[in-house]
């Protein structure tokens, strides 16, 4: 096997050009899992299907070919908006290997932004998943002249209804698209291969536009070469395996989602494409997958799930759950102390045997509910709390923290399986370089950073640099073995009037470690005397609690507001408390009357929080809590 470097050096000069030496390599092993509906009288049975390399890339040559004959040329934008599944990674890949360049969409944009994403990139194409999603490029079909063709993947999800259109706009489904291209093929055989070899490096390969938390999105610029790098690099760093399953559910418009497809290709494992949130549950025990990426909320979620699972069980379960998480935490904690110390995880006798012990109790069922298979989860997008990734690792599923962002192409630091360490994102991948400016920002340059942010020249200049380094906008640190850790956003770090500052997220990690309730905090402080909180509580963990409590019957509004939730959520409030320094403390809170969500504007498609839009939205709720207020 060739070494780091050279695999690095040698990488293509594109996915298309990976695409087809893994088909030429690897053409009858499986590709592909995807869940396809069965029979007819049984609403919602259906079936994981199977696809190898060669059938994949019978589908691809073809969708590939159909761009192609509708006159797509090199770099032309093709937009993609649909959920996460197999077409979606179909489509891209014909794309790519078509010599043009995808625009992501994520499904849940609204119409103007839609419109917006479509303008300003100059979409000539659109792939969109059924007649929803065409139904708001038609309503601003207007604002879109460039826009000549829409592909839909699902034409006949209602087949009583007739796909909206609008003049100019040629509407054809995907198997129509196929056809042409196979048809076209037919007539120019070589048509695809000869475009896939002459890609270039620097070609523009994606357009994924920043959800942002104010103003406009920016359309971030990747070239082929920051894909080929990212499959080169997850092979490296032996994230990947040959022999992986690794089941994808992120979404696919978000760039963490992206990069997963280039290490698969890389790697030539099976991946299992199934973007239903609400099957995640139910799929892992089917796909048995050997890996997976997550976003950190998912593992909160399980955590509280499984924490409000056995505190109503009650009793003798609930205490052995409660010692068994302690026990998860201090046997990782040890072990990577040990780690760190010595070069090898070992613990005492006496926490040895109680791992033992817990382990036939407990934590074998959480292994289960992942499909008693996963090595490694990796996490992105945000930070985890420490003290639930012990808990994951202690129990056999370790989180492999991550670091990267949409202009990095993904990851550029990722979490060795063998030697990952709880509350850092990793060491940076092969060929990324990672420095600390002196005001502690994290600077990063390597082949997977954007070439600038599209038709903004000024806001590329703001944040790359001649010499290659890119502004992240986090705080953070590296440590002597390199391993770095973010501490906080830059923009959201915030002074007290007293002129101290808080790092907001490490304070909301903190608490949701602690709190098996919480869904989303937002630590408030600029320019206060004190810090405060907004906090939203899970649903679906508060209201069988409120079930046993003597608050059944009640909407979940009525729950949150009662003072039996504020008392338990102060409880909490007053764990974290005592372990901040006095100006951090968390001195009033609110409780929102619903969680923040996506629809309402208060949390980006990758579900990070929009702080303004937070802010402005319960601006009555923030300054209750700070009327009569005095130096603290």
């Amino acid at each position: 096997m060739s070494s780091a470097q050279d695999l690095l050096e040698s990488r293509p000069h594109s996915v298309a050009h990976l695409f087809l030496s893994r088909v030429g390599a690897t053409p009858d092993r499986e590709a592909y899992r995807h869940p396809v509906a069965v029979g007819q009288g049984t609403p919602g049975a259906e079936e994981w299907r199977s696809l190898t390399w060669a059938q994949a890339a019978d589908r691809v040559t073809a969708i590939a070919a159909g761009l192609l004959s509708l006159g797509l040329r090199t770099e032309e934008r093709v937009a993609i908006s649909s959920s996460t599944r197999v077409e979606w990674i179909f489509a891209d890949l014909g794309v790519m290997c078509a010599g043009a360049a995808a625009t992501a969409v994520y499904p849940s944009t609204d119409a103007d932004e839609t419109a917006y994403i479509l303008a300003d990139s100059g979409s000539r194409a659109i792939f969109v998943e059924d007649a929803a999603q065409l139904a708001k490029v038609v309503e601003h079909a207007d604002r879109l002249p460039d826009l000549d063709h829409a592909i839909v993947f699902d034409p006949e999800a209602d087949p009583e209804a007739d796909l909206p259109r609008a003049k100019g706009l040629d509407v054809l489904s995907l198997a129509e698209l196929e056809e042409r291209g196979r048809a076209y093929l037919g007539e120019h055989p070589e048509a695809v291969e000869t475009t896939v070899a002459s890609i270039e490096r620097e070609q523009l390969a994606t357009l994924i536009y920043t959800s942002g938390t104010t103003g406009r999105p920016k359309g971030v610029r990747l070239v082929h070469d920051c894909w080929s790098y990212q499959g080169a690099a997850q092979e490296v760093s032996g994230l990947l395996q040959p022999d992986d399953v690794q089941f994808l559910w992120l979404p696919l418009s978000h760039v963490f989602g992206k990069a997963l497809i280039s290490g698969q290709i890389q790697t030539g494992h099976v991946l299992a494409v199934d973007g239903r949130v609400d099957r995640i549950v139910t799929n892992l025990p089917v796909v048995r997958p050997t890996v997976m990426a997550s976003a950190p909320r998912v593992f909160e979620k399980v955590y509280n799930g499984i924490a409000a699972k056995a505190r109503a069980e009650g009793g003798a379960k609930y205490r052995i759950f409660r010692w068994a998480a302690q026990v998860a935490r201090d046997h990782a904690r040890t072990g990577q102390e040990s780690l760190v110390a010595t070069g090898s995880r070992k613990v005492p006798l006496w926490l040895g045997v109680q791992h033992a012990l817990a382990d036939k109790l407990v934590y074998g069922k959480i292994r289960a509910a992942f499909g008693g298979e996963l090595r490694g989860s990796a996490s992105g997008s945000a930070a985890l709390a420490p003290d639930i990734g012990y808990f994951f690792a202690g129990a056999g599923v370790p989180v492999l923290e991550g670091y990267g962002l949409t202009e990095t192409s993904a990851a550029c630091t990722v979490n060795p399986v063998d030697d990952y360490r709880v509350g850092t994102v990793g060491r940076p991948l092969p060929g990324t370089e990672v420095r600390i400016a002196e005001d502690g920002e994290i600077l990063l340059r390597g082949p997977g950073i954007m070439r600038g942010y599209h038709n903004l020249p000024e806001k590329t200049a703001e944040v790359l640099e001649s010499d290659g380094w890119f502004r992240t906008g986090d705080i953070g640190e590296i440590d002597k073995e390199g391993f770095v850790r973010i501490t906080d956003r830059k923009k959201d770090l915030f002074k007290t009037s007293g002129g101290k500052y808080v790092a907001p997220t490490e304070i909301e990690g903190r608490f949701k470690a602690v709190c098996p309730f919480v869904s989303n905090i937002l630590v408030i402080g600029n320019g206060r005397n004190y810090c405060t909180a907004l906090i939203a509580l899970d649903e679906s963990v508060l209201m069988p609690w409120a079930a046993s409590n003597g608050l059944g019957g009640r909407s979940y509004a009525e729950v949150v507001s009662s003072p039996d939730v504020h008392a338990l959520i102060d409880g909490f409030v007053q764990r974290v408390n005592g372990d901040l320094q006095r100006w951090q403390t968390i001195k009033k809170f609110s409780l929102l009357p619903r969680d923040l969500d996506v629809e309402h504007g208060e949390l980006t498609p990758s579900l990070k929080v929009k702080r303004p839009v937070v802010e402005r939205e319960y601006a009555e709720l923030v300054e209750a809590m700070y009327e009569g207020a005095r130096e603290a």
